[in-house]
């Protein structure tokens, strides 16, 4: 019988990011919710994707939550483990459908930034972990989904340093860069759903979780949301079946779906 406890944000986003990923989709993971949701698609709505592992497993059979894409976890029994040169390789012969990413910052053309914080490269103001395999996803991936805490410090009018280009930078798109894959498709946040608007490439409200209001979401942004014409959809929840998967066979720990201080 399922919990009557209430679904909290980070649950609401594995959910909203397992649905990103369709069906027979070979999908890039990285750490975090990431992996999370890509083992609830697998169990839910999506039995037949392809896991790749940023370092190197390959569709692991199931076990239990790996802390990291290093963890053992991510090797069981894999019918092939690659080194990362070559899984980055799989992505750029064009084998991989979907990669996740996070980010420290995101602007409006889905540029990302998890290099540092400030306007000095050789004196930043908080030195990040750096790219690791964030440009490798975005540039080599067919569709990249950004994942995400929603606050105007996180989504930026301009990004203090792009890692990971997203659809254009200063005025240049992706194509013109040289950059394989058709760049960022949505963006998940704990607000909603955004995808981009296909003329101008700019981030736009495609649906709000329950409870946030376009203005509520534009006071959490740094930069002007496009909204869609009439009214904006509002975010599919997790049936009571769903939440009770997600809490008991893939994150039973809560590792990664526990809110801090729980």
């Amino acid at each position: 019988m399922a919990e009557s406890k209430p679904m909290n944000p980070l649950e609401m986003v594995a959910y909203v990011l397992s649905r990103q990923v369709k069906d027979q989709e070979v999908v890039y993971i990285g750490t975090g919710l990431p992996m999370v949701a890509a083992i609830l698609a697998k169990k839910t709505h999506a039995p037949n994707i392809t896991f790749v592992y940023e370092s190197g497993g390959q569709d692991p059979i199931a076990g239990g939550m790996p802390w990291s894409v290093g963890g053992p976890e991510t090797y069981r029994k894999s019918p092939m483990i690659m080194e990362m040169a070559y899984s980055f390789g799989q992505a750029a012969g064009g084998l991989v459908d979907t990669g996740f990413l996070g980010f420290a910052q995101l602007d409006m053309y889905g540029n990302a930034n998890t290099t540092m914080i400030g306007d000095n490269f050789l004196n930043p103001k908080v030195r990040l972990t750096g790219s690791g395999g964030n440009n490798d996803v975005g540039s080599l991936c067919e569709k990249i989904v950004f994942v995400g805490i929603q606050s105007p410090q996180k989504f930026v009018q301009k990004c203090d340093f792009i890692t990971t280009t997203g659809h254009m930078v200063d005025g240049v798109g992706r194509k013109d860069l040289g950059i394989l894959g058709g760049g960022p498709v949505a963006v998940v946040s704990t607000a909603g759903v955004y995808d981009f608007d296909p003329a101008t490439k700019r981030m736009r409200i495609k649906t709000l979780h329950p409870g946030v209001s376009a203005d509520l979401a534009q006071l959490a942004t740094g930069f002007e949301l496009l909204r869609p014409a009439g009214e904006i959809p509002v975010t599919e929840v997790p049936s009571k079946e769903i939440l009770e998967i997600l809490r008991h066979e893939v994150d039973p720990q809560g590792f990664f779906i526990t809110m801090p201080g729980a």
